[in-house]
């Protein structure tokens, strides 16, 4: 049986904090819901832990980073407080092959723009709209499942122009009662990493309790899950070849690279018979081929 994918959910946990009519929709938090479908859905295949914005080091620290093969990320009025240690010590997780899902206005998170390169802006109107989910993807693993269009009857408007790098794969574009369009469900993939956006979820709605919103979240748990036996980004390959023969003097030729390595000022991470891997200040990794 494969080992459960470890999933740590995390919540700003803001407005459920401040916010009466929140605090009534999710007693136990927006991540609180969106980690009970997790467990609802996919039952022992998951471990699910949650972690909120006012834990120390935002209950994202290096071991529980290390421990997590997805995280999912909501947030929305306090983006700008997140500590950038944690959103770099993310990023590098993401590139190293964690997987991440970023809900709603997490579009707007520092880690998001980071990964994406842009602004993620995009055209908003709040109030009551209906809100119409299409699938146009539908053989990609995340629409399995699901209806098309799924259903919100009513929600706040997200619209073009979303301000992201053209995704790997559009599988939802939602439409609303104005005209507008949104492409609020794509993926993307950084380094080892695979992230998966999707749009729904404002907290002044029940969204994470619609059985639909909560089946493209496990599948998208599911598809950016990675498979690799060890974590780590791809790495620049830098092969110091100085000839084959007999009389080829291998173990001099790696001294002489970890020697260079350090010269560098980069830490030596682990050193094998004809390799050495070290990383850089940067927090890029270079492996040296002798």
């Amino acid at each position: 049986m494969a080992a459960p994918i470890r999933v740590t959910v995390f919540g700003e946990n803001y407005h459920e904090q401040h916010d009466e009519s929140v605090q009534k929709l999710y007693p136990n938090g927006l991540h609180g819901a969106i980690a009970e479908g997790l467990n609802e859905l996919l039952g022992e295949g998951v471990e699910v832990r949650t972690v909120v914005m006012d834990e120390p080091e935002h209950g994202l620290t290096e071991e529980v980073l290390a421990n997590t093969d997805v995280l999912t990320w909501w947030g929305h009025w306090i983006h700008q407080h997140v500590d950038d240690a944690v959103v770099d010590r993310v990023h590098q997780a993401v590139l190293d092959g964690m997987g991440l899902i970023v809900l709603h206005s997490g579009h707007h998170s520092k880690i998001f723009r980071k990964l994406m390169g842009t602004t993620c802006n995009l055209r908003w109107r709040g109030g009551e709209n209906r809100e119409l989910i299409w699938t146009v993807n539908p053989t990609h693993p995340i629409a399995q499942g699901v209806p098309s269009p799924m259903i919100l009857p009513s929600h706040e408007m997200y619209g073009e122009f979303f301000d992201i790098p053209t995704p790997d794969d559009l599988i939802f574009v939602s439409s609303f009662d104005g005209g507008e369009v949104f492409r609020g469900g794509c993926t993307f993939r950084r380094g080892h990493g695979k992230i998966f956006y999707f749009s729904p979820g404002d907290q002044e709605y029940p969204i994470y309790f619609d059985p639909d919103i909560r089946r493209v979240i496990a599948n998208g748990v599911q598809w950016v899950h990675s498979e690799r036996a060890e974590r780590g980004a791809p790495p620049v390959i830098w092969k110091r070849i100085k000839g084959y023969g007999p009389d080829r003097d291998t173990a001099a030729d790696l001294a002489e690279a970890v020697a260079r390595a350090e010269e560098y000022g980069m830490e030596i991470i682990k050193t094998t018979a004809n390799q050495v891997t070290a990383k850089g200040a940067g927090g890029f990794t270079t492996t040296i081929e002798v």
